[in-house]
């Protein structure tokens, strides 16, 4: 005897697998790293003829009209972030968007103001 517990096809959501939004790939055709505060805007290179690859990519540059940052495209498109990097990837190699880094990468953090005001804010707290 079997239970009727009200699911339907619909509630299961979409089918499609992550990695067929990219294709497969799990690396983006750049080798740049996108952080998760790394602030992402569109191009001024982008026109209204330019041919987008999926709705997902089509989605990305629709945010990123303002600077958003790689962690709230992943949040608002419902994707998993490696997901989001490699597409992120492939509009950067087609030159449709640009980033910018929010904080330096490696080495340590020598600028004694930024250090100052961190102390001064933890203090606050």
């Amino acid at each position: 005897m079997s239970e009727d517990n009200g699911w339907t096809y619909e509630d299961a959501g979409p089918v499609s697998r992550p990695y067929m939004v990219t294709g497969g790939r799990t690396r983006p055709r750049v080798t740049r790293y996108f952080d998760l505060v790394d602030m992402v805007v569109r191009s001024g290179r982008l026109t209204e003829s330019a041919l987008i690859a999926s709705p997902e990519s089509a989605r990305i540059l629709d945010l990123c009209r303002v600077p958003t940052s790689v962690a709230e495209i992943g949040a608002i498109i419902g994707l998993p972030i490696g997901v989001v990097r490699v597409l992120l990837g492939d509009l950067l190699y087609e030159g449709l968007i640009e980033v910018m880094e929010s904080a330096p990468r490696g080495g340590v953090v020598t600028d004694t103001a930024l250090l100052s005001r961190v102390l001064e804010r933890l203090r606050a707290l």
